[in-house]
């Protein structure tokens, strides 16, 4: 499948001429993998050790059967939910593709889940096989004798656990053929679970359909740019959604080379530039976090000649971290939102002028309305939550929250599923993201969006990160509170906060202002690296109120 997506005049153009047309029955193993060059290089990965291995598309081919028909022999098939805890291991791309073909529902799910989150997941989902590294073992076998539904579990690498299959030798005694037969899932059959962040309460279990993968082509192709032979890295990882958004479908159906970098352990941003230079990565997207590291480095000390288009997402991206890249690398950052329960809705694509702070507009196939409480369309220039039309199929939509039909009815009604988030459209049409509807303050009459306050903080050389609040006030309603990380060498005093005031009044409506600041080593995040905004809140009330 391949779409001249260089020719675009502007927005309109592409709005008028845009459009993915997914076969009824699609699979993408069978319609997309299996039809690629067997000898195409697919994905090039380099390991934390640095080690770098090329794979090409006949190894996932190959693989991805014999792990398929292994998997049959455990009496593992269609419906049959199947965790994967595996990192950004090569492993992943082949146990994603085998599930795809036999129709079990794989969930893959972050490392960091602790022997209580795999309990309750596993019982939750009523999960009956499971894929891990020998490093997260301990961490089942612990939660095995409480986990009744699970019955194969397969382990990769590291001295073979009693009970637990060894996964090269499990992939290898299947059949390296697995034709499509009138059995063959596709189309609107359940194809993926992710579980959501869980910011507050038990996460919420996310149904996608074989049509899925196909809506990511705009990601890949559009949104990410992408042609023949790029190679592109999204440093996302694997036990979310964020890593099919931009580590593989839209990706290979664009015909770019997937790159993976396993790195464990904390984050170091000069090692990622590092990475990026040596192996002559062309495409590049990762959360506004990462890219706060990136630009406090030396960006003019590495080679990033190859690098010609960066995208963003996960969260909103700083005014000032954008025009450092921009002023660093000539290269602007284009912005792109979404959630697990869609694909790519709104973005700035690069026949588009970026607005630093504006996550672009909406993406075709996407009717989407920025709507009051009352379900009425808000006026240009007010804010309002952003719901998507669905008196029609839509391509990309998750079908609902597994098992909970409850839940989904309350996002899903009057043929709109509103997405708990809010925004604002400017004169241009450009979207504005003010954050999820719990986190906006009311403060002196003022509805205030934590974002525009935290990126004014980050501006400042002071503050690595910031999580802005309200805590409840007599007279206003409620005080803006920052939640500060500062940088090596500052110190969190009187002094310092005074000046972080003046300077959030110098770039924001100076009612904006946190008048309170309490300085942290870190900020509350989920395990997929969102902010916690809630507990912080909740820690307030006992603190301040």
């Amino acid at each position: 499948m391949m779409l001249n997506h260089d020719t675009y005049a502007g927005y309109t153009d592409f709005c008028t001429r845009y459009e993915l047309a997914c076969p009824a029955d699609f699979n993408f193993s069978y319609d997309v993998l299996d039809v690629k060059d067997p000898q195409q290089v697919a994905l090039i990965h380099v390991d934390d050790a640095g080690i770098r291995r090329e794979f090409n598309f006949g190894f996932f081919q190959e693989t991805s059967c014999r792990l398929a028909n292994s998997l049959r022999s455990q009496g593992i098939g269609k419906g049959d939910r199947v965790m994967l805890i595996v990192y950004r291991r090569v492993e992943y791309w082949t146990i994603m593709l085998a599930l795809h073909r036999i129709g079990a529902i794989p969930i893959p799910s972050p490392s960091l889940l602790t022997k209580k989150d795999i309990v309750e997941r596993v019982n939750y989902a009523d999960i009956k096989a499971l894929f891990c590294e020998d490093s997260i073992c301990p961490r089942v076998n612990e939660a095995l004798p409480e986990c009744k539904s699970l019955n194969v579990l397969v382990q990769i690498d590291g001295m073979l656990n009693d009970g637990w299959f060894g996964y090269e030798t499990f992939m290898a005694e299947g059949a390296a053929s697995c034709p499509r037969t009138v059995e063959t899932p596709g189309g609107d059959d359940p194809m993926v679970i992710f579980f959501s962040s869980g910011t507050t309460g038990m996460p919420k279990m996310v149904l996608h359909n074989y049509k899925y993968p196909f809506s990511h082509y705009t990601t890949g192709a559009v949104w990410h740019d992408l042609n023949e032979g790029d190679i592109h890295l999204t440093v996302s990882d694997t036990g979310w959604g964020k890593s099919v958004w931009g580590k593989f479908y839209g990706q290979w159906m664009a015909g770019a080379v997937i790159f993976v970098w396993d790195f464990r352990g904390k984050f170091d941003a000069s090692k990622l530039l590092e990475i990026v230079a040596e192996n002559k990565i062309t495409t590049f997207c990762a959360p506004p976090t990462i890219y706060r590291f990136l630009v406090r480095e030396d960006l003019k000390a590495y080679d990033l000649s190859a690098l010609r288009h960066c995208t963003t997402a996960g969260e909103l991206l700083n005014d000032s971290v954008f025009h450092a890249w921009k002023a660093a690398l000539d290269m602007p950052i284009y912005e792109g939102y979404g959630q697990t329960e869609t694909t790519l809705q709104v973005a700035t694509f690069k026949f588009m002028e970026p607005k630093p702070g504006s996550i672009g507009k909406p993406v075709p196939g996407w009717d989407i309305a920025l709507m009051d409480e009352e379900g009425s369309e808000v006026p240009q220039g007010e804010e309002g939550e952003i719901c998507i039309r669905i008196d029609k199929p839509v391509l990309g939509l998750f079908e609902s929250y597994m098992d909970e039909p409850e839940k989904t009815a309350s996002v899903k009604f009057d043929n709109w599923y509103h997405t708990g988030d809010k925004a604002w459209a400017d004169e241009d049409g450009y979207l504005w993201f003010m954050g999820r509807t719990d986190d906006l303050i009311k403060s002196s009459g003022y509805r205030i969006g934590p974002f525009e306050v935290e990126s004014a903080l980050v501006a400042h050389e002071a503050v690595i990160e910031a999580a802005v609040t309200g805590i409840p006030d007599d007279v206003r309603g409620h005080l803006v509170k920052a939640t500060v990380v500062l940088a090596s060498g500052f110190e969190g005093n009187e002094v310092l906060t005074k000046e972080l005031q003046a300077f959030v009044r110098d770039l924001t409506a100076p009612y904006k202002y946190p008048r309170i600041i309490e300085y942290v080593a870190d900020l509350p995040k989920t395990i997929s690296g969102k902010i916690k905004r809630k507990e912080i809140r909740e820690a307030d009330l006992k603190k301040y109120v």
